[in-house]
């Protein structure tokens, strides 16, 4: 007897991600962005590691010296950057703070709030890293054109932001089950 094939359930109805009415495309780009993902990761702790930091530390390090560019750095503006809660980067801040990696002070404005800096120090472990962030980063993003690259940028914000919507999503109905 010819075993009949099962029916096809999707896995996603946005119309944006359905190709001939399938979600394979949708599918595929799901479990390829799983072990890139893995990958960005595991990236970020050998940064992390090479300077001795865990990942984590280099992300927040880093960060605090890109937006310092910008604007001035507190916890909470780290915090919304990385997508961590404010309570986590304290915590983690502190622990650069006495490696004497960055500087946490009053803010000017606000002395209620943290304001973050990078010392010396950590701009020296920086600038003796950025040379293989260089290498490591252009095998990461080879064979991305321009173009590529822009459209990329222009999603990413809104992935993250319904990644966060949907584990809430998903955590609620986790929650629903397991109330039973």
């Amino acid at each position: 007897m010819a075993k009949q094939p099962e029916e096809h359930v999707l896995t996603i109805t946005h119309p944006a991600c359905l190709v001939d009415g399938e979600d394979t495309e949708f599918r595929h780009l799901i479990n390829g962005l799983l072990p890139f993902a893995a990958r960005l990761l595991s990236v970020r702790d050998g940064f992390g590691s090479l300077i001795g930091l865990t990942g984590i530390q280099y992300s927040l390090l880093i960060s605090v010296a890109h937006l310092s560019h910008d604007d001035d750095v507190t916890v909470n503006r780290l915090a919304d950057h990385l997508h961590l809660s404010g309570a986590f980067v304290t915590i983690e801040t502190g622990k650069l703070k006495k490696l004497g990696l960055i500087d946490k002070r009053a803010h000017p404005g606000d002395k209620r709030k943290m304001r973050l800096t990078v010392t010396s120090a950590g701009s020296k472990l920086l600038k003796e890293l950025a040379l293989t962030q260089q290498r490591i980063n252009n095998v990461l993003f080879e064979g991305v054109t321009k173009t590529e690259f822009r459209v990329l940028c222009s999603v990413v914000d809104r992935l993250v932001a319904n990644g966060d919507r949907a584990t809430i999503d998903l955590s609620h109905l986790i929650a629903r089950q397991e109330k039973g």
